[in-house]
């Protein structure tokens, strides 16, 4: 199954971008899921199809697919009902340990959602769209591309918290609980609650397998401009070090080359300058780039989307490798005692890089973003001796530690 992920800076045609690609495939004869989280009028006005909201009962990961055109059915990301399905499920399953700490569960009414919710509403949404196994592609509106970044992140992330909170050796441990409740004079938490970890453990591992599976890709929607450019600079070395892979940018709102009034024509130089830009840096990466043109308002409708759908369909050749297929190891200790690890970060920039060795994990930095990555096994056995960024590589150098690293006899 293929998925695109499209984002891009807020009010960038994200939706526009989303609906006109979905069409597009539609159109080629795929039977195609448009997922949005915009809770507003925004995909109704667009795709000129009013959308359901989703089931109270949270019931699903989305509200239930309603046709647009023909192969294409579009849905909404039940967010806040996933989130009332998750606090209930954790109520429900931790009542001992509400009634040792002397607490009151909350009752329904009183769940709102908190911040993060989205995130992990359009996972749950992907993931479900994913098993269900009835498209052929799944393009999925997402929202901006910063809060998109930090939403890929979050299945490896939070897998790691709860490896660190609840270690195996603790889990192996729930036998011994009734005998330990003797012995401190009360009940301990819940078999329910570990049962709940090894579940959400299993849901996240099921998620990056979505996330990281060959068919799945990230379409960046920008207009071109000095500050949309600058974002989208920062928010793709971000994907990079999530190892997720871009597979077009597309320009949105292109102005006419050579429009008659003055005030537009300066619009349209400043537009074509970062244009020029965006095209040199993703182009030279072998990113596809693809322009829609300004219809001079606001896209609405099946025939607006029709006339932008050919500009967005998908490349004909099949997604590039994943990202982390070029995080190699280059050994180099013949030659001078090191070696590097490279790791390909586009758009990355020295000022806001930032290296941390810590034990057996390298936690990398760039503006926003930080991801924990575990050392490959041979440079577990080395110390950190520099690092550069040099064409969006980053190569870190290692030195083999002697007391580690076997000895040559």
């Amino acid at each position: 199954m293929r998925t695109v992920l499209v984002t891009g800076p807020g009010g960038a045609g994200r939706t526009t971008v989303s609906a006109a690609t979905a069409l597009a495939a539609a159109a080629a004869g795929r039977r195609v899921l448009l997922l949005t989280c915009d809770r507003g009028p925004a995909p109704d006005a667009v795709l000129g199809t009013a959308l359901p909201a989703p089931e109270e009962d949270g019931s699903g990961a989305c509200a239930p697919p309603v046709p647009v055109a023909p192969g294409l059915w579009a849905a909404r990301v039940a967010v806040g009902e996933h989130f009332r399905t998750l606090a209930r499920d954790l109520q429900d399953r931790g009542t001992s340990l509400f009634d040792l700490l002397g607490a009151t569960p909350l009752d329904p009414e009183e769940l709102t959602e908190l911040p993060g919710a989205e995130h992990l509403a359009v996972l749950a949404a992907l993931r479900a769209a994913h098993d269900a196994g009835n498209w052929d592609l799944l393009v999925a509106d997402m929202p901006p591309v910063h809060e998109t970044v930090r939403l890929l992140a979050l299945p490896e992330q939070l897998g790691r918290y709860l490896r660190r909170l609840l270690p195996a050796e603790r889990q192996a441990a729930r036998a011994l609980r009734p005998m330990l409740a003797q012995l401190a004079g009360m009940p301990l938490p819940a078999q329910k609650l570990y049962e709940t970890v090894e579940r959400w453990q299993q849901e996240l591992s099921a998620v990056r397998e979505v996330l990281e599976a060959e068919g799945t890709t990230v379409r960046l929607v920008a207009e071109p401009g000095p500050l949309g450019n600058e974002v989208l600079r920062t928010a793709r070395a971000g994907l990079a070090l999530q190892g997720c892979r871009v597979d077009a940018l597309v320009a949105n709102r292109i102005l006419p080359a050579a429009p008659a009034d003055p005030w537009l024509a300066a619009l349209a130089d400043e537009q074509r300058t970062a244009h020029k830009a965006l095209c040199e840096e993703f182009l030279a990466d072998g990113v596809t780039v693809r322009d829609l043109p300004h219809l001079g308002r606001a896209p609405r409708g099946r025939e607006d989307l029709a006339e932008l759908a050919p500009h967005a369909a998908l490349p004909d050749s099949a997604p590039r490798p994943p990202v982390t297929d070029g995080w190699s190891v280059e050994d180099r200790r013949a030659e001078d005692g090191m070696l590097l690890w490279r790791i390909p970060l586009p758009g990355a920039e020295r000022d806001g890089l930032r290296l941390v060795r810590r034990g057996d994990e390298l936690i990398v930095g760039i503006g926003p973003f930080q991801r924990v990555l575990p050392l490959p096994s041979a440079l577990r056995r080395c110390s950190v001796a520099g690092a550069g960024l040099r064409d969006g590589e980053l190569c870190v150098r290692f030195i083999p530690d002697p007391d580690l690293w076997p000895r040559t006899p």
